[in-house]
C-alpha cells in the first residue's frame, strides 16, 4: 500500500460538445492507430460522433504525456482507463465541487525532534498493507482512504490484515458532514467510525458503489477507533514520523490535470494543496 493515499471523488456527468471556438486538433494516422490499440485495451466502443470528441481528447492527453514524459520531472505519465477524457470532464465525473473545510489546516499531533529515516515502505515490513481497491463511479474515495488507513493500523497491532466496508461509510457516515458518492472527508469518516463504535468487515458489508440505506450490524464490527490525530497541512517531518513511528496515514490532495495521467514515479506539483 501507500504510506500516503490519494483521494478522488464523483459527481454526475454529461457529455458535451467541444468548447466553443476550440479548433480541432490535426490528428496523424500513428496517432490513430494508438487511439484504436488503446481502444481494444479498454474495450471502448462509441458512436460516431462521439468517436470524434474522445479521438480528439486522446490526442491532447497524448500529447501532454509526450511533452512531459521528455522533461526533467519526478514522476512520468502514461495513458490508462481515463485517456479519452478531458480534464474538465474528469472533473464533473469524479471530482467533488463543493467546498471543504478540511480538519489538517490545524493539526493536534505533537511531533519528536527526529531524527527522521530517510524512507519508510510498509508493504516490506510485511502483511501490513491491503491491495489496490477500486470506487467505480461513486465519489467514495474519501472511505477508501479511511479503510486503507485503518485497514494498516489494524494489522500493525493485531497481525491480521482486514478488508473493511467502505459501502457502510457511504450509507452511513452523513451525521458526520459526508455525502456519500458526492464526496467526504477521512477526518470526518474516522470520528464516525469512532463515535459510532466500529466498522464492518467487506464481506458481510459488500461494496456496491452507490448510495444505499445504512446497514449497520454493531455485533458485525471488526475494526474500531479510539483516537483520531490530525497532522498538519503540509507538515512534512509529521507525516515522516507518523508513517515511520505508527501506521501508514490518509492524505488528501487537489487532483489536476497532469494527475490524470500520472504513472509512476513521486508525484510533485507546486500548487497542489495537501493535507493529512
Amino acid at each position: 500500500m501507500w504510506a500516503v493515499l490519494p483521494l478522488l471523488c464523483v459527481g454526475a456527468w454529461l457529455l458535451g460538445p467541444t468548447a466553443c471556438g476550440a479548433a480541432d486538433l490535426a490528428v496523424s494516422s500513428l496517432e490513430k492507430f494508438h487511439f484504436k490499440s488503446w481502444m481494444l485495451q479498454h474495450q471502448k466502443k462509441y458512436s460516431s460522433e462521439e468517436y470524434h470528441h474522445r479521438l480528439q481528447a486522446f490526442v491532447s492527453n497524448w500529447r501532454k504525456i509526450n511533452a512531459h514524459n521528455a522533461g526533467n520531472h519526478t514522476f512520468k505519465m502514461g495513458l490508462n482507463q481515463f485517456s479519452d477524457m478531458s480534464f474538465a470532464e474528469l472533473k464533473r465525473k469524479y471530482l467533488w465541487s463543493e467546498p471543504q473545510n478540511c480538519s489538517a489546516t490545524k493539526g493536534n499531533y505533537l511531533r519528536g525532534t527526529g531524527p527522521y529515516p530517510s524512507s519508510v515502505d510498509w508493504r516490506k515490513k510485511g502483511n501490513f498493507v491491503s491491495p489496490v481497491k477500486n470506487q467505480g463511479r461513486c465519489g467514495s474515495c474519501w472511505t477508501f482512504s479511511t479503510t486503507g488507513a485503518l485497514e494498516s493500523a489494524v494489522a500493525i497491532a493485531t497481525g491480521r490484515l482486514p478488508s473493511l466496508a467502505e459501502q457502510q461509510l457511504v450509507d452511513c457516515a452523513q451525521n458526520f458532514n459526508n455525502h456519500g458518492c458526492q464526496g467526504g472527508l477521512p477526518s470526518q469518516a474516522f470520528e464516525y467510525i469512532r463515535y459510532n463504535k466500529g466498522i464492518m468487515g467487506e464481506d458481510t458489508y459488500p461494496y456496491k458503489g452507490q448510495d444505499g440505506d445504512c446497514k449497520f450490524q454493531p455485533s458485525k464490527a471488526i475494526a474500531f477507533v479510539k483516537d483520531v490525530v490530525n497532522v498538519t497541512m503540509n507538515d512534512e517531518e509529521a507525516m515522516v514520523e507518523v508513517v515511520a513511528l505508527y501506521n501508514p496515514v490518509s492524505l488528501a490532495f487537489e487532483v489536476t490535470d497532469d494527475f490524470l495521467m500520472y504513472k509512476k514515479g513521486i508525484y510533485s506539483r507546486p500548487l497542489a494543496c495537501f493535507a493529512m
